[in-house]
């Protein structure tokens, strides 16, 4: 029982525990563990709930979970659900099981375009998304962090994977995080699926349906674990088997925007109490360092006041994002492309994720030919301090997307958050700096023992570097 085993793991007067999950498969299974183990109740809560390999596992697991007697509650963003919204439709029908839709489209579902062409009318609601992941087993376990619910951010996608991060949570902290949930599930925003989702044919999908589409038949796909992870850690059904998890504690509070950002606000108002400006006072409450990784990383004019603050006080500033070739979202590497020469005029440390050394490096999993790329948003404070969650640091999540995650006081949690970034930032990214006699950037990297110094965005196309020179001038930055 979930419960039991956490209470078997807590130390007297501890918060919160934590294990961070940097390995994608572990972190898949340790949702599919959660889910197996569950007796009184699941909540998952994602942008993205994809129909592939790891979609179906974890729907396969909510079934059976639903089956046994489990409450379980799915609320999944609508933008990305032109696949999924059959076998997630079929799956409420499952005894126990209700699934929800958060700010719905109400035609053209076949895919995105479509959806937004036969609503032009509706684009400024459409355009407010709900960027939180968040699963939690028996209000007991969670967790929480970075990655989406599809094959991509558990390296399992044969074209492209994402390094990424997540925790898994114990504690008073996930209380807090239930809470959240409980907000979004209840919002005006959302909807069972049942109202929006017509089956295919003019039929609703059954059960039977689901279990023919998912194949739940056969014995479900076995995932390749390896034994340990970069922290040292082994997959964790072998503590849950045991009845103890070895965890690190901490003070931890949950942080969230409410569902309703920004239907009432404007976008000054969004931003002021966005969970982005509650991660920015982190930032300026550092004393000595920050260390911070963004695959989207676009501070605008308050953000760089911010950071030129913090290195104005001799504050370490670390940051680690997507190159241009590692950027799966080319329009937003024209923002930050803007930011690159003051930060580091600033003195900041600036490091760009190489697809090519990513692949290259078993560290953070087996990517074998599929391109590499950053999806982790953290933050490492004074070697004290913690951010885990969804937030990008670009205009999108500051004002549009609801976002969340969790800020986590523990020495020993810093630590080994940055030892994960100094995996990526040193053996997966070229350092950036400028040229001291014609201040042009360059990319610095190493060839065996030679360092290598490149003039131009590396591993980029020539059409890639075309577009970027091409549009970087004239994107409205609000809409990055």
């Amino acid at each position: 029982m979930l419960a039991k085993i956490v209470t078997a793991s807590t130390p007297p007067g501890e918060h919160s525990g934590f294990r961070l999950m940097p390995l994608g498969v572990y972190s898949l299974d340790a949702r599919i563990q959660l889910a197996q183990r569950a007796q009184r109740s699941l909540v998952v809560q994602y942008y993205q709930f994809e129909n592939d390999a790891t979609g179906r596992l974890l729907m396969r697991a909510l079934r059976e979970a639903g089956a046994r007697g489990v409450k379980v509650r799915v609320l999944v963003d609508d933008l990305y659900t032109s696949k999924s919204q059959q076998p997630l439709l079929a799956l409420a029908q499952t005894p126990n099981v209700e699934v929800r839709l958060f700010n719905p489209f109400c035609c053209g579902r076949g895919g995105i375009v479509s959806r937004f062409a036969a609503s032009p009318q509706d684009i400024p609601r459409l355009n407010h998304r709900m960027h939180n992941k968040l699963f939690i087993a028996d209000g007991v376990a969670a967790v929480v962090g970075g990655r989406n619910i599809a094959d991509e951010y558990f390296v399992l996608s044969q074209a492209q994977n994402f390094i990424d991060m997540d925790a898994l949570v114990v504690g008073k902290v996930v209380a807090e995080l239930e809470a959240v949930f409980d907000a979004f599930w209840n919002a005006e925003q959302v909807w069972p699926i049942h109202d929006i989702v017509m089956g295919e044919g003019g039929r609703k999908p059954t059960a039977q349906d689901f279990d023919d589409w998912i194949g739940m038949a056969a014995l479900p796909p076995r995932l390749e674990i390896p034994p340990v992870d970069v922290l040292g850690y082994g997959p964790i059904a072998e503590e849950l088997d045991a009845g103890r998890m070895g965890l690190l504690w901490g003070e931890a509070h949950a942080i969230a925007d409410p569902p309703s950002k920004p239907k009432y606000m404007s976008a000054d108002e969004a931003l002021a109490t966005s969970v982005t400006m509650k991660v920015w006072g982190l930032l300026l409450d550092a004393k000595s360092e920050v260390d911070l990784t963004s695959p989207y990383l676009v501070p605008g004019e308050k953000g760089m006041a911010a950071f030129d603050d913090l290195m104005q006080r001799k504050v370490k500033l670390t940051l680690l994002t997507n190159s241009l070739a590692a950027n799966d979202e080319p329009l937003v590497h024209t923002g930050y492309a803007r930011y690159r020469e003051r930060l580091l005029r600033g003195g900041a440390d600036l490091y760009e994720l190489s697809p090519e050394r990513t692949t290259a490096n078993k560290r953070l999993g087996m990517f074998g030919n599929s391109l590499g790329r950053l999806h982790a948003k953290t933050a490492a404070i004074d070697k004290e301090r913690i951010f885990v969650g969804s937030m990008n640091l670009d205009p999108r999540s500051a004002t549009q997307n609801t976002e969340m995650g969790v800020v986590v006081d523990s020495p020993q949690l810093a630590r080994e958050m940055l030892r994960v970034i100094n995996i990526s930032k040193f053996q997966n990214s070229y350092r950036l700096r400028l040229d001291g006699e014609t201040g042009a950037l360059q990319w610095l990297t190493t060839d065996g023992e030679k360092e290598m110094i490149l003039t131009s965005e590396p591993e980029a196309g020539f059409f890639q570097r075309f577009y970027n020179t091409l549009v970087a001038p004239i994107v409205p930055e609000m809409l990055l």
